[in-house]
């Protein structure tokens, strides 16, 4: 046997994607010198030739010939009597070149260094996807949907790469089948076992930030930034950006002629609502932009204790505090401050709408009310308790506690 074909006796190395040639050879050769040591105590007179191309791996032994009863040393030379058995034609001072024949080491050797050889591999293979993907922290990947479990998502990238989507890092709206396509931001990159762990995650903050650089040129060539980033997953957000270039609107820019640009993100994250709001020192200015669509008429800041007391139009209210307080809860977010919304009513016949109390009465009370006509608070008040039982699915107790509220909110309005 001249040699031993490694891609059939290394079945192993068909599997490996992140290794190269070089890096390859160097390992075979390295493991198989060890090899050499073991049985002759010494490397130092063998080639080690490596052929990856063909999967050929070849040991030769070295050695000087010297007259016989002259070899001092039976690793570097060699008698000229023992050289004509190998050829004729040596001659005294030449080299001698022999093969050494792999099955010579002995089966129990060879199949020694074919497990320390693929285990050099792996090792090797781990620590280049954990490198690779530890320079990769915040950057998106495309993935396709390999597995599906209880509370994570496996998915191979284009190399075969297992990747890990928690379900705690998904939107409430995603649904991935196998073989479906994804993208998500690399969230971090852990050691388990010796073993490199990709996670993935679509709620991560970063995942809108590097979706919005993706789509607008001028963040990826850093005109416009990205200040800060507020977002409940799948449901709202808020993008605070600025423009380097007084003739770039980085609002405009990221929004996109007709939303074309921001449209294609919205998708992309199930619908999420994302608000683009122009950056300033100025807070109050930024609590005014941070609590949009809202149009507030005065604001009191106090800097030190963070807090922000913010009067607007009774219609307006709603808009500030959002579906479920999101909004405000954003906007808090966004800027630091705790902020707190207050109805600014200078007339007494001014009336509120009826979902403006949407945080305080249960979604379907108020629909019920609606039904009778009852779309503001005064048309609730001016009916009596037992008018709203009788023309209501709602209870009793119910309708005190919905008139207390009502009531409540009007005498607020006048101390």
């Amino acid at each position: 046997m001249s040699g031993i074909n490694l891609v059939d006796s290394f079945s192993e190395f068909k599997e490996f994607k992140n290794i190269d040639r070089p890096t390859m050879m160097r390992v075979v050769e390295d493991v198989f010198r060890t090899l050499v040591k073991k049985k002759y105590g010494s490397d130092d007179n063998f080639d080690v030739i490596v052929n990856t191309d063909k999967g050929d791996l070849e040991i030769w032994r070295i050695r000087e010939i010297v007259e016989d009863g002259e070899v001092e040393d039976d690793l570097a030379e060699i008698s000229y009597s023992d050289s004509q058995k190998v050829d004729p034609d040596y001659e005294i001072g030449e080299e001698l070149y022999e093969e050494v024949q792999i099955l010579d080491f002995g089966r129990r050797a060879v199949l020694a260094a074919r497990q320390t050889l693929v285990s050099r591999i792996l090792d090797l293979e781990k620590d280049d996807i954990y490198k690779k993907y530890k320079d990769r922290v915040g950057e998106i990947v495309t993935a396709e949907v390999y597995q599906i479990w209880k509370k994570e998502i496996l998915c191979l990238d284009d190399e075969g790469n297992e990747l890990i989507l928690p379900r705690s890092e998904t939107i409430s709206a995603d649904f991935f089948k196998k073989s479906d396509t994804m993208r998500a931001v690399v969230r971090k990159v852990e050691l388990k076992n010796n073993s490199p762990v990709i996670i993935l995650s679509r709620t991560d903050k970063a995942f809108l930030a590097k979706l919005l650089e993706l789509e607008v040129p001028e963040i990826f060539d850093g005109l416009i930034t990205i200040k800060r980033i507020e977002r409940e997953p799948g449901e709202r957000a808020k993008v605070a950006v600025e423009s380097y270039d007084d003739r770039i609107d980085p609002v405009g820019a990221c929004v996109g002629m007709k939303g074309s640009r921001i449209h294609g993100i919205v998708r992309e994250l199930k619908n999420e609502n994302i608000d683009i709001i122009n950056y300033t020192d100025n807070q109050q200015l930024l609590i005014q932009r941070a609590l949009s669509p809202a149009k507030i008429l005065s604001m009191n800041v106090d800097a030190e204790n963070k807090t922000a007391s913010v009067y607007l139009k009774p219609e307006e209210v709603s808009k500030a505090i959002g579906k479920g307080g999101l909004n405000i809860k954003l906007a808090s977010r966004l800027t630091g401050y705790e902020i707190d919304v207050y109805r600014d009513i200078d007339d007494d016949d001014v009336d509120i709408d009826i979902d403006e109390f949407s945080d305080e009465i249960a979604g379907w009370m108020l629909d019920e009310l609606k039904k009778i006509g009852c779309d503001t608070a005064k048309s609730v008040l001016e009916l009596s308790k037992d008018e709203l039982v009788r023309r209501t699915d709602l209870e009793e107790e119910m309708v005190d506690e919905i008139l207390k509220i009502l009531e409540e909110e009007f005498e607020k309005d006048t101390k």
